[in-house]
């Protein structure tokens, strides 16, 4: 029997921007549910952060969800089980209340997990694993312990895996708290990565500039073989373009219509020429547009940022360079913490 496993959909993201809605639909449109129909996948494994914000929906969101999702998945025939994730928990310490269980019960076809529970897919005894917090924590490791589960599926926050591009998370659980089982998968994480056993697969789509160049989309399972296999998103939303005296009257700007886009400059002789590029970006209907020509740390002058990094790079890197006696790991996390929710609010 083969299963899609997709995770941190982030319904909502980004203020219930129309743009990122817009842009997640081609993917499900053009990609997932054709891909669903082809492959002839009735049973979808959702590991947690279906919806973007824990405290509340927006109700346009929440009727785009169900509209262009839920309803679809419904019609298909589709069984979904849809594990709690830390944005879809209300409480910090408990999954008791979550968004996921009150929006849609209306769904026959969809099923939430807020404690650990041992699923049959096909014929593969499964543990699925909902966020990890003080009110489950010990029921959660027990569960772990005594499971004959070959395979687990949460949301689970473990150490030595990427948070992104720039951070690998230094704190956590352990992965061998996990190694009794053949296969582990995992939301939570954005970016993909894994080590051998423990596999974060990755959201379906970039959300924020450290999410640039890194490739999205979900994943198919195979519960009889246990083989997984990704599904790429081939839709973009950031794109860095890099001027160095570039003729406009020759740049195709087609590929940048509703997207966002900075241009770093590396070479900038005729400013009327270089005005004419930007004009001819903003007719092309770009989203957004940000001209990075340079970058100082006045308090530092030994640290040099480097044009081809994002405003999270720089930071991460700036601290890792530092001379701080914290802990630097826990300082790159409050800055991760703080850079995404500052990107809510534009």
């Amino acid at each position: 029997m083969k299963v899609a496993i997709i995770t941190d959909q982030h319904f909502g993201a980004r203020k219930n921007s129309k743009l990122f809605h817009d842009y997640f639909l081609k993917f499900y449109n053009n990609v997932f549910f054709p891909t669903l129909e082809e492959h002839g996948i009735t049973t979808v494994v959702d590991m947690g952060d279906t919806f973007d914000s824990r405290k509340g929906i927006d109700f346009s969101a929440l009727s785009w969800a169900k509209n262009n999702y839920y309803d679809r998945l419904n019609e298909m025939g589709v069984k979904v089980h849809t594990i709690v994730g830390n944005h879809t928990a209300y409480y910090k310490n408990t999954n008791q209340v979550n968004a996921v269980d009150l929006l849609l019960r209306e769904y026959d076809n969809v099923t939430v997990y807020s404690e650990p529970t041992e699923v049959m897919l096909g014929k593969l005894l499964t543990l699925f694993i909902p966020w990890i917090n003080q009110e489950n924590e010990e029921r959660t490791l027990k569960l772990i312990e005594k499971t004959t589960c070959l395979c687990a599926m949460g949301h689970l926050e473990l150490q030595g895996f990427r948070v992104n591009n720039q951070i690998v998370m230094e704190h956590g659980l352990e992965s061998k708290l996990f190694g009794k089982f053949t296969r582990v998968f995992s939301g939570h994480y954005h970016t993909r990565s894994n080590n051998g056993t423990v596999f974060y697969l990755g959201n379906p789509y970039e959300l924020y500039w450290n999410d640039l160049n890194d490739t999205r989309g979900f994943t198919i399972f195979d519960t009889e073989t246990l083989e997984h296999t990704p599904v790429n998103n081939p839709y973009r939303m950031f794109y860095s373009i890099y001027y160095e005296d570039t003729n406009y009257q020759t740049f195709d700007t087609r590929e940048y219509e509703n997207k966002i886009v900075r241009v770093i400059v590396r070479k900038k002789t005729d400013l009327k020429k270089f005005e004419k590029f930007i004009d001819k970006l903003y007719a092309s209907n770009i989203a957004e547009l940000k001209v990075v020509e340079n970058f100082q740390i006045q308090e530092n002058e030994e640290f040099e940022a480097f044009e081809s990094e994002d405003t999270l790079s720089i930071l991460n890197r700036y601290v890792e360079e530092a001379e701080i006696e914290l802990d630097k790991s826990i300082v790159q996390k409050l800055i991760s913490e703080v850079y995404q929710e500052a990107c809510e609010l534009v």
